[in-house]
């Protein structure tokens, strides 16, 4: 087995849906609890993947921005639930809306993303000019206004937990981290 790494678990004190922070106010609740300093990786713990992070985190480097995952969903019904982007021909995101009533592409964003030091240190203007903070995606449609944020296509896919039978058909389906 490999070394053992410390692992800190923060409680905001909340106890219900009516009184939690939101994902946006959790990314800086950590940021200011860790006293984090540095790039930052967020990914919605109720997801599992099929591929490595490495890609990403070196597509993420090579741009110099912060960048989001994007992957192509064909199905309407399902944009209606997700952040979506429109991107420019160099995968840089021109707009995003979460949850959109008439998505503008087909361009999904999943909750995978990686924040330049100096965007992670805007979550708090972000919060403060008002962009949601329930959905995680509300951050980087609010950032992508004010700086510029970059789109890899998903190398793999994603299993979205969600629920009790989420969890039951991935356990059945999962087969690690393939590629």
């Amino acid at each position: 087995m490999g070394g053992r790494k410390a692992m800190r678990v923060l409680d905001d004190g909340t106890s219900t849906n009516e009184t939690r922070l939101g994902a946006v106010r959790d990314m800086q609740f950590a940021i200011e609890t860790c006293d984090i300093d540095d790039d930052i990786l967020v990914i919605a713990g109720d997801n599992v993947l099929d591929f490595s992070l490495v890609k990403f985190i070196e597509f993420a480097l090579a741009t110099g921005t912060s960048c989001v995952m994007r992957y192509h969903e064909p199905s309407e019904e399902r944009l209606h639930k997700c952040g979506v982007m429109t991107i420019d021909d160099n995968s840089r995101i021109v707009s995003m809306v979460e949850k959109p009533k008439e998505p503008p592409s087909h361009w999904c964003c999943p909750p995978f993303y990686f924040y330049t030091r100096a965007d992670a240190k805007r979550i708090a203007d972000g919060i403060a000019a008002g962009c949601g903070t329930d959905a995680p995606g509300s951050f980087v449609a609010w950032l992508s206004g004010q700086a510029p944020v970059h789109a890899m296509e998903m190398p793999g896919s994603r299993y979205d937990i969600g629920n009790l039978e989420g969890y039951n058909r991935i356990r059945k389906e999962y087969k690690g981290i393939t590629r």
